[in-house]
Order: C-alpha cells, then sequence, then structure tokens
C-alpha cells in the first residue's frame, strides 16, 4: 500500500499539472470502489476548478472552487495517471480545459473516493482521529513519548497505528527503526527520551529522502507520470533478508538482516546492532 512519501509524490505531480484547471468532463466508470462512490460526484466535478490538493497521512485532498474536495485514497493497486490511454480498472476519468486527462485506475479496488465539504475535511470519518504529520511541528519527541506512554504493544506496530501518527507504513517503519537503532520488537512503552528522540529524527530524514526519491515503486506504485520511484534502491532493512547489515564491520561478523512477521506484516531489521 502506498506509504506518505508516495502519495505525497502523487499530490505533487497533480498539483503541478491541474491546480488552477477547469473540469470541463468528470466520468465515473463505477459506482463502488471499496465503498460505494457519491452518485452526485461527477455533477460537482464537471465545470469546477481544481484550487489546490493537500494531503493527511495516506489521504489525498482535491479542493474545488466550489467549496468541495474530493477525498482519494489509492488503497493497495491506485494510480492516478495523467495523459495516459484509458486502461483497464479505470474507475474515474477528468478531462481538463487544456486537455489534461487524468485517469484513477485500482484493479483491487481497496482504493476510496469520496466527496467532503473542503472547510470540514478534517472531520470526515477516516480522518479526524488521525496522528500528527510526521514532517509537521506537531511531531516531536515530547509528543511521541506521551503517545507511546504505557504501550505494552511493540514499537513497530505502534509507529504503523495512525492515530500515533500519520502515514507511516510497514516500509517506512522498518527503515526509520533500522537508522534509530531500534529493535522493532521492543516494547512501545519503555523506549528511553533520548532513543525517541532518535527515532523522530530518522523518521524525518527517511520520509523526506524517500520523498526526494519520487517514493518506492513495489509491484503497483508509479508517479502520475507513469515514473517509478526509486527509493527502494536505498532500503537499508527492508525486502534485504539475509543479507549483511551496512553497519556491521563484515559478514563474518553479521548474523545478516531478519525477517519476521509482527502483526501480519512483514518485518525487516538488524538482530546486532538494533536494541
Amino acid at each position: 500500500m502506498p506509504e506518505l512519501p508516495e502519495v505525497e509524490t502523487v499530490l505533487r505531480g497533480l498539483d503541478a499539472r491541474l491546480t488552477g484547471k477547469r473540469i470541463i468532463h468528470a466520468t465515473l466508470h463505477r459506482a463502488d470502489i471499496r465503498w460505494p462512490v457519491p452518485p452526485e460526484l461527477p455533477r460537482l466535478l464537471t465545470g469546477a476548478r481544481v484550487t489546490g490538493f493537500r494531503r493527511r497521512g495516506k489521504f489525498m485532498f482535491m479542493r474545488l472552487d466550489n467549496g468541495w474536495s474530493v477525498l482519494i485514497h489509492l488503497g493497495m493497486s491506485g494510480r492516478m495517471l495523467l495523459d495516459a490511454p484509458p486502461a483497464a480498472h479505470e474507475h474515474l476519468t477528468l478531462e481538463m480545459e487544456d486537455g489534461t486527462r487524468l485517469g484513477f485506475v485500482d484493479p483491487r479496488r481497496f482504493g476510496v473516493l469520496d466527496l467532503v465539504r473542503t472547510a470540514d475535511e478534517d472531520q470526515h470519518k477516516l480522518i479526524a482521529r488521525m496522528g500528527p504529520e510526521p514532517l509537521g511541528n506537531e511531531f516531536s519527541a515530547p509528543q511521541l513519548a506521551q503517545a507511546l506512554k504505557g504501550r505494552a504493544s511493540t514499537i513497530k506496530a505502534a509507529l504503523l497505528d495512525q492515530q500515533i501518527v500519520a502515514g507511516i507504513g510497514n516500509i517506512y517503519a522498518s527503515e526509520a527503526l533500522f537508522r534509530a537503532g531500534i529493535d522493532p520488537r521492543r516494547a512501545a512503552g519503555r523506549i528511553s527520551a533520548r532513543r525517541i528522540e532518535a527515532l523522530v529524527g530518522a523518521i524525518r530524514d527517511t520520509l523526506r529522502e524517500a520523498i526526494a526519491a519520487g517514493g518506492s515503486s513495489l509491484r503497483d506504485y508509479v508517479q502520475p507520470s507513469g515514473e517509478l520511484g526509486y527509493f527502494q534502491h536505498g532500503w537499508k532493512v527492508y525486502g534485504r533478508a539475509g543479507e549483511p547489515c551496512e553497519r556491521c564491520p563484515g559478514l563474518a561478523a553479521c548474523p545478516g538482516i531478519r525477517c519476521i512477521t509482527q502483526s501480519g506484516r512483514s518485518t525487516f531489521f538488524c538482530p546486532k546492532t538494533q536494541r
């Protein structure tokens, strides 16, 4: 599932091409994806001008000049493709006044399209209880320490909890924990303030580098232009089970990166350097 860097990359691509342009035709090709799509969506989109985009966690809002926003979630296989030919599993097509074409393609149909008043975006049921943005000013070591206080769940599970911090998923939780030197199996409520400080910095650095690389392309994800992301080439641990850790002095002294299952998800870490 696309995480914060992938969604931010998609948002930036859409913003650069669509903001300020009027939608002259909107076609909804099916009435439901993960959940039913509001039937009035094509009518409210047609004739409206795009005023901007906003990301919240793994969700995007496309804002319109009529006071409405379209909430978009890519799910597991969703793509927003610009100026591509019509594709199989294209559920929404937008045609702009300058000829730009946008298609929302989602073969597995775990994505979401919904409508919300722009003024009420933060009250949407999928957004209302979300934690702070990890790249925003509200996210800090004291804030994270308070959120983790008394939690018996693992720190990996805590980072995936969108009510603690928004937008982090499986890949970037593993990567940030490696950078911070924290074992993903450690109880979230038993991590020292010093190590939480390091974790906050590692989360920010990991996400910023991933955004700069256009995200990680794993299975379905591509940028709106159709290009792949490149951060998967910079993964320190994710997907590298059995390989030596870059912090270990050499293969002979390194037990190798391990892969375990936590809450049904793969976790990658170095058992020697993460404690």
